[in-house]
């Protein structure tokens, strides 16, 4: 006779499949209610989880999954992610639990999320989504999880951290706008991010409020290579910008070096405002947004493991930005 599986535990108890998961790991974060419809589909149904990794006496790995849908060029390359995973990794050395690398663009022949429906880890915490992934959503129905930045699509029960990527945007262009600056570009993130989308609307909001019309906007893919072929692209327009507003720190980085290439002077010909305010913003005197990166990622780590202790965390928890003025943007 086939093993019950837990999607038809949670048919039978009416539940989502991360509410049986949830039970299955020995989490309090389950109503009375839920609990006891669980409990009993999974006496009818005879269902037993495939806990091989597991102690059988916990059923529990003491894992924790970093689900980055990326490739490892990105990976390894961008400041913004190594920070994170710092800040995670120091907040877990602290705990009893052991951080899982899970780094995947797509996840062809559904491996890793086999993994993690399988018992592989505890919980995930999710960083640098797309809309495309639609494996996440699959792997956030398995498990526990908390996402660090918010997801294209939120649902009432995901928990998240993030900044006001909006309005920390439109704050760095109404500096550029303050500096006198009118014809002003963007060099987006991946458009397929809910972070991308956000600081392009803010790049927009703060021209409205000017009365401005944006110079150019061009998606750089929050890589280096990609801020350089879009500066090159921004140059080509027959009216150059004589600012740019660039979603991260790494794309105004090759920026920067396109735009000195051909002759032209930062800030006196174009003035460059990046965002994260990593190490490259100080080596490359870059006025950039700060966002506290480190911070966030030992956050993501505390909240999932007071979710996994059944200690409901908020649903969301916006960082503080700061806009840090340097020699690329320097104030009047």
């Amino acid at each position: 006779m086939p093993r019950a599986t837990i999607e038809e535990v949670a048919a039978l108890a009416g539940v989502s499949r991360s509410t049986v998961s949830r039970v299955v790991n020995g989490s309090t974060a389950v109503s009375s209610d839920a609990l006891a419809a669980v409990q009993k589909a999974i006496a009818e149904l005879g269902y037993a989880p495939n806990r091989a990794a597991r102690s059988l006496a916990s059923r529990q790995t003491r894992a924790i999954g970093l689900v980055v849908p990326e490739d490892t060029t990105r990976f390894f390359g961008d400041p913004y992610l190594a920070s994170v995973v710092a800040g995670i990794s120091s907040r877990l050395a602290d705990s009893d639990y052991i951080l899982n690398l899970l780094i995947a663009n797509d996840d062809r022949g559904e491996k890793m999320t086999r993994f993690v429906r399988n018992g592989g880890v505890d919980a995930a915490i999710i960083v640098s989504h797309h809309t495309s992934d639609s494996f996440v959503e699959r792997i956030a129905e398995s498990v526990p999880v908390v996402f660090g930045g918010r997801p294209s699509s939120v649902r009432e029960s995901d928990i998240i951290i993030d900044v006001d990527n909006l309005t920390a945007a439109r704050e760095a262009v109404r500096h550029l706008i303050a500096l006198g600056r009118r014809r002003i570009a963007t060099i987006t993130g991946t458009m397929t991010m809910a972070v991308s989308v956000d600081r392009r609307d803010g790049f927009l909001a703060a021209l409205a409020d000017a009365g401005l019309e944006p110079a150019g906007e061009i998606d750089g893919d929050f890589s280096e290579q990609g801020g350089a072929d879009a500066a090159q692209r921004l140059l080509t327009q027959p009216d150059r910008p004589d600012a740019v507003f660039v979603a991260s720190d790494l794309m105004a980085r090759g920026a920067i070096g396109v735009l000195r290439a051909v002759g032209l002077r930062v800030p006196e010909d174009v003035a460059v405002i990046g965002f994260d305010d990593s190490a490259l913003a100080v080596a490359s005197d870059l006025t950039s947004v700060r966002q506290p990166m480190f911070q966030q990622g030992e956050m993501l780590a505390e909240l999932i493991i007071d979710e996994l202790a059944g200690r409901h965390p908020a649903p969301l928890t916006l960082l503080p930005t700061e806009l840090v003025v340097r020699g690329s943007a320097p104030a009047v």
